[in-house]
């Protein structure tokens, strides 16, 4: 599990499209500060489909990047 604090462009050589899983969704307040939680899952061709794969956690200062970040990438969303 992560918590992400920011996010960095790293350009990479090369790209492919990921196989397609589930991604869970939560979120939760500690004290004043509130967390957003992705879990993914194994998608079927793994050991054990549908075990959670990887957590992901923004706050709300990352989740303002990851919006902007958002708008960038796709325009007039």
């Amino acid at each position: 599990m992560a918590l992400i604090e920011r996010f960095e462009h790293r350009p990479l050589d090369g790209t492919r499209i990921h196989d397609g899983v589930s991604c869970g969704y939560r979120w939760f307040d500690i004290g004043r500060r509130r967390i957003l939680q992705l879990d993914t899952y194994g998608s079927n061709e793994r050991a054990i489909p549908g075990k959670a794969s990887q957590s992901l956690q923004i706050d709300e200062a990352a989740a303002r990047q990851l919006k902007q970040l958002i708008e960038d990438a796709f325009p007039g969303i």
